[in-house]
């Protein structure tokens, strides 16, 4: 008991002083409260107050932010070295050029998770919104290279390719014997066998690849643009107006665009008469919308040689000067005097020997003067051209039975004596016209009209003929195209066009040497001639042995009535069709068209040389509807 009260006395002297500075600090006494085991009494985690966490979070925010500004530096740099090595590479000789490689200033590999690994606070929750932060912009970035860049840099140049991949097709009530392209001049009169049949052609030859140059060299511009497709026959490659020689060329030039605005551009292009949507600039030429690779009746262009230098007047108004390739495009019915205007292409020369329209052999090259002028409303053209045509003429050399041979000739016997060469001068004027009627409605309207300019227009009725003494007879006549194009969305277009080409008689005569004189007719679209076959009963068709030149085997060589000169007066062409895109994004575009065509084409009248008898007014009509599935390349 002595022992026990001494305890219990210990315990009390030693919770005294205790519970009496408790009871002072709290005003009162506490009633003692449950003994708590010692292992269960545990330090408590002390949660940080929430203005330290944003404090620390925007401190992370401002350090990425830092390391990315660094970062964007250190790229600034390595492009400026790589622009110097350039510069320094075009200076130095081919020979003394050796490749040199640019050390890395700084991996861009550098990304922000580098700075989130390097920071590890305590808490976790302080690592999300800057994970969160790095997260968007690795995405950023991987999606950027997956994309890829537009154009490609090669010694301070930007290469950027483009064109298209198609599959098309055309229907014709009419056989033309034609891919996806049309030889308006062609469509078959019902005299011939080919108009009782109709064709159907499937293509992916109007697939188109284009590579476009640019650079920038102190105060000019360069430029160069080569564009190709696969719409070419070496056979029948000739120069008369899209130069398409296999592979085809559809452009090939370059150009130098200077800051006084002066523009020098050289190449195979788009001739200066064609039309463009902007100023006199190369590539905004204003084509017709249409699926046929021939474009349009009525529609003034050529794809050939050219040279030109174009001037800008505060980007209002524009003038513009070219020399471009010549030819001849010539028809002759019963000359009765020999001449001479060209030949086949030589293969020594790089021309086709199998074309047997031959090359004319060229006086002078074209002469084309244009102006442009954008006032603020539509863009408005004007445009002249100038043609030489030359022959040379053997006034000894017709039959006596034809003609008699003039004075100064040798004796009674056809000879090359006194033979000359004749030159005559063509040309003509164009206008052309382009403007928003309303937001969603555009308006295009092309003339050309002149003497002996048939081949800047889509048909190319021809643009000379040869009169009795042998000399060259210009054509009158031209085209005009009309073109409505209406945009109700951004994905889709509806075009309606309307053309017509014209070409006027040229019509001579002449009496043959004999005891009884006959009236002949010579020239294009004489009354004289005859036109009763051109739409009489179909004739058997001919042809036999293997392919040779121009002979085809039996069963592949349509045959035409006889009588039927068919010179044209005019050839008409409607269109209606439509293009929609399908999709159009960074990876390219998806786009598919229909197009329906009716072509009409009439003659000149003429009753065979029998006076009494009424003249005959041959016609040929065709119906065309074509298809296009185009993936354009981004």
């Amino acid at each position: 008991m002595r022992v026990f009260g001494a305890m219990l006395l210990s315990v009390s002297l030693m919770a005294s002083p205790l519970l009496a500075k408790n009871a002072n600090e709290t005003g009162k006494e506490e009633t003692p409260a449950a003994v708590t085991p010692v292992a269960a009494i545990q330090p408590k985690a002390v949660k940080p107050e929430p203005n330290a966490i944003e404090s620390e979070v925007q401190d992370l925010r401002s350090l990425v932010e830092e390391q990315r500004a660094e970062l964007e530096a250190q790229r600034a740099a390595l492009k400026a070295a790589e622009t110097k090595m350039e510069a320094l590479e075009e200076k130095m000789s081919p020979a003394a050029s050796q490749p040199v490689t640019v050390s890395a200033i700084a991996s861009p590999a550098v990304s922000s998770n580098a700075a989130v690994k390097s920071i590890s606070p305590g808490n976790e929750s302080l690592k999300t919104p800057v994970a969160t932060v790095a997260a968007k912009d690795n995405a950023a970035g991987a999606q950027s290279t997956e994309q890829g860049p537009a154009s490609i840099r090669f010694k301070g140049l930007t290469i950027t390719p483009g064109g298209f991949l198609v599959a098309e097709s055309v229907y014709r009530t009419r056989a033309t014997g034609a891919d996806i392209n049309t030889p308006f001049t062609g469509i078959p009169f019902p005299g011939n066998d080919a108009s009782q049949l109709s064709e159907f052609n499937a293509s992916g030859r109007q697939s188109r690849l284009s590579f476009l140059f640019q650079g920038q060299a102190d105060s000019v511009k360069l430029t160069g643009y080569y564009e190709m497709d696969w719409l070419g026959a070496c056979v029948t490659s000739n120069s008369r107006q899209s130069n398409s020689y296999c592979l085809r060329q559809r452009q090939l030039w370059g150009q130098g665009a200077f800051s006084n605005g002066w523009t020098v551009t050289g190449g195979q292009m788009w001739s200066l008469a064609t039309e463009t949507k902007k100023a006199m600039d190369n590539r905004t030429e204003a084509l017709p919308m249409t699926i046929d690779a021939q474009y349009h009746v009525g529609f003034s262009w050529e794809r050939q040689y050219g040279f030109r230098v174009t001037k800008s007047f505060n980007d209002k108004a524009w003038v513009g000067f070219a020399v471009e390739e010549p030819q001849l495009t010539l028809t002759n019915h019963n000359s009765p005097t020999p001449f001479l205007a060209g030949g086949v292409g030589s293969g020594g020369g790089l021309l086709n020997f199998a074309d047997t329209t031959g090359y004319s052999a060229n006086v002078t090259p074209d002469f084309i003067v244009k102006a442009a002028f954008e006032p603020g409303w539509g863009h408005y053209e004007i445009f002249g051209v100038v043609s030489n045509f030359r022959d040379r003429i053997y006034p000894c050399g017709a039959s006596t039975a034809l003609v008699a041979l003039p004075a100064g000739c040798p004796g009674a016997t056809p000879s090359a004596s006194n033979a000359f060469n004749d030159t005559r001068t063509g040309g003509g004027v164009g206008l052309n016209f382009r403007g928003p009627i309303t937001k969603q409605l555009d308006l295009g309207v092309h003339v050309l009209a002149g003497d002996g300019i048939g081949r800047y227009s889509s048909a190319q009725l021809p643009d000379v003929t040869v009169r009795p003494d042998g000399s060259l007879g210009l054509i009158r006549g031209g085209g005009a195209l009309g073109t409505l194009e209406y945009h109700p969305t951004s994905k889709l277009d509806v075009y309606l066009n309307y053309g017509i080409e014209y070409a006027d008689r040229a019509a001579y005569t002449y009496f043959t040497n004999a005891a009884t004189p006959v009236l002949t007719a010579v020239g294009y679209g004489s009354p004289y001639y005859n036109q009763s076959g051109c739409e009489a009963l179909a004739p058997l068709p001919t042809g036999s042995g293997p392919f040779s030149g121009t002979t085809a085997p039996a069963g592949f060589n349509p045959s035409s009535a006889g009588g039927c000169t068919g010179d044209i007066r005019n050839i008409q062409e409607a269109t209606i069709g439509f293009w929609h895109k399908l999709y159009q994004g960074p990876r390219g575009g998806l786009r598919w068209g229909l197009q329906y065509s009716y072509i009409f084409k009439n003659t000149w009248s003429g009753n065979n040389n029998v006076l009494t008898a009424p003249g005959v007014n041959a016609k040929a009509i065709d119906n065309m509807i074509f298809t296009s599935f185009r993936y354009y390349i981004p």
